[in-house]
């Protein structure tokens, strides 16, 4: 990788810049979860584990010099097992390599137990603004199901209290579980949508290879939702999110308007990002040329790594036109708003086929909009991954 950045000038730019902070450690393993998050029991020195972040951070931007951050995101793993200072460490750090927005937004996931709820004020002395909080279901035995580790009223509790602390606050849940019925969903849904503020990210549970629910899955020993009852699950969701003035930005975030999560924007509108800590992954413009970078995924592999490189870098991949262009898809198409067809022809060297548009248009799975953005359709939506496959042919 170069050691020359760009500026905002350069073509292949959008002008969107973030940094994703990856903490790597659980207090336990989630059955659903193929996240890179590990379970670390023992002694742990957390200022010098902070320190290699320090130095990833001054190592990536030698190669980004001149950008301002729009974002910074702490995800996990569980970042809310961090110290508070450990959280303002790193946030000094990025602000003496790059400038950070005024009003940037600065997020930290966190898990609802009451432990981690009582760190809520020292992460906004620390400059975090906006908080996710993976509550994953409002009822006990399908939390215990999913190996989440705090009660239903600790859930409540915390997103209370974070929405007192916080201005932006969000939450996640799981939905399509196994045994859950449509009627259990819309009970369970409209509780949620009454305790929501701005914004909400609802997911349909997909079994992940490596998983203990992926094990089980294959062994007969859970059973899903078939893909009937999946659309209607989903359907069901869009139409309550919508009721409540939650409609959904993209294909499982829903917010009021302004309350969009910034930083999964600037993913979604591919704009550029450095991601430090283990397993983090990265798009960065460097010379006209578009990096995807990943770091080491094992933690104190990764810490090794970083003091002895000043990274814990293990891909730096120079993606080709054509890559650009089917990332552009797979990401702006989750997008309510679309994308724009005249940048995937800048990035890709090529246009959309006509000729696609249209079979799509005809069977209504996109449209056209009036600032000519194409995008998926309601009834598209629930079969994106084949629309994209579609266009970028």
């Amino acid at each position: 990788m170069s050691t020359e950045g760009h500026n905002s000038r350069d073509p292949r730019s959008n002008g969107l810049f973030g940094i994703y902070v990856h903490w790597p450690f659980c207090a336990a393993k989630c059955p659903y979860c193929d996240f890179n998050s590990h379970v670390h029991r023992g002694p742990f020195d957390e200022v010098a584990y902070v320190e290699a972040y320090a130095q990833e951070l001054a190592w990536f931007a030698r190669q980004t010099p001149g950008r301002t951050v729009q974002s910074i995101f702490f995800g996990g793993g569980t970042p809310s097992l961090m110290q508070p200072r450990s959280v303002e460490t790193i946030i000094n750090e990025i602000g003496k390599h790059w400038t950070i927005d005024p009003r940037a937004e600065i997020t930290l996931e966190a898990n609802p137990t009451s432990v981690e709820a009582d760190r809520f004020r020292g992460y906004r002395a620390a400059g975090v603004n906006r908080v996710s909080l993976g509550v994953q279901s409002l009822r006990e035995k399908p939390l215990a199901e999913l190996g989440r580790r705090h009660t239903v009223d600790e859930a409540v509790a915390a997103v209370r209290l974070a929405q007192s602390i916080f201005d932006r606050t969000s939450f996640d849940l799981i939905y399509a579980r196994p045994h859950q019925t449509l009627e259990d969903w819309q009970d369970e849904l409209t509780e949620a949508l009454w305790l929501a503020q701005g914004h909400l990210s609802l997911y349909q549970l997909t079994i992940e290879m490596g998983t203990r629910y992926y094990d089980m899955f294959n062994a007969g020993k859970l059973q899903m939702p078939n893909e009937d009852l999946s659309a209607d699950f989903y359907e069901l969701t869009q139409e309550l999110a919508n009721s409540a003035g939650l409609p959904a930005y993209e294909i499982s975030n829903h917010a009021r308007p302004g309350q969009e999560s910034r930083h999964n924007l600037i993913y979604w509108r591919y704009g550029e990002y450095v991601g430090v800590g283990p397993g983090a992954h990265g798009r960065l413009l460097i010379n006209n040329q578009r990096h995807a970078t990943a770091t080491e995924k094992m933690p104190f592999d990764w810490q090794k790594r970083v003091a002895s490189r000043g990274h814990g870098m293990v891909t730096d991949d120079v993606l080709t036109w054509e890559e650009e262009g089917d990332e552009l898809l797979v990401m702006g198409l989750r997008l309510r708003e679309g994308i724009d067809p005249r940048r995937f022809s800048m990035l890709s060297g090529r246009a959309i086929s006509e000729k696609q548009i249209d079979e799509l248009k005809a069977i209504g799975f996109v449209e056209t909009l009036p600032n000519g953005f194409i995008r998926v359709t309601d009834k598209g939506w629930p079969v994106l991954d084949a629309v994209v496959a579609d266009l970028a042919a």
